[in-house]
């Protein structure tokens, strides 16, 4: 039976250049009406992670969150998803400095992006001020990342730099590990302190 998943990966393989007839099967299928542009898979773990915590079962109300390999490529997800393409809504989290690739690409495809929650840094950033340095350190000792990320501040480059931004640097130094705490992080948080753009988000939804 078809999910989400293949939804996603009907999408990508469009984007990518091959044919659009599989994704608007499936988003027919699967009575899909919202698409959640992301810039990268260390934002899906964290908005699917932040999903589970509401209580929200995305892909059963019809939204599908999805990966993009990077802000450039917003014009493309927004004109194959979006009022010029299978007509559904749109919606997105980014960080500040992709801001502009949003607006341009989402303006290009006809749906301006009134649906789009921007990150202060990044979310990463976000995560780290709401929990906090001494907390995400606790998660680093629980997940046995803590020993690395002593030896990563030690280094002469970092020295200097406020542990916040250390831990930003940090958390995107090997393949996998942005994905995890992406999950962990989120997982971690109070209720009250859930960063304003993941809640937005959600609250969009």
């Amino acid at each position: 039976m078809a999910d989400m998943g293949a939804f996603r990966d009907a999408v990508g393989g469009w984007a990518a250049g091959g044919p659009g007839g599989p994704a608007g099967e499936l988003a027919v299928r699967l009575k899909v009406r919202t698409a959640v542009l992301l810039e990268g898979p260390s934002d899906l773990a964290a908005v699917e992670a932040l999903a589970a915590r509401y209580g929200r079962d995305l892909p059963g109300e019809g939204v599908c969150v999805l990966p993009m390999g990077g802000a450039m490529n917003i014009g493309r997800y927004a004109g194959l998803l979006g009022p010029t393409g299978l007509g559904l809504g749109l919606a997105g989290l980014c960080d500040v400095g992709e801001r502009g690739y949003y607006d341009r690409g989402l303006e290009r495809a006809g749906a301006p992006g009134h649906g789009v929650f921007v990150c202060a840094a990044d979310l990463e950033d976000e995560l780290v001020r709401a929990l906090g340095v001494a907390r995400v350190e606790e998660i680093l000792r629980a997940e046995g990342d803590l020993p690395a990320w002593q030896t990563f501040g030690r280094q002469p480059a970092h020295q200097g730099r406020p542990a916040r931004q250390q831990l930003r640097r940090f958390l995107g130094t090997k393949k996998g590990r942005k994905i995890r705490y992406g999950r962990l992080l989120v997982e971690a948080l109070d209720p009250g302190r859930v960063p304003a753009p993941l809640h937005d988000l959600l609250a969009h939804l």
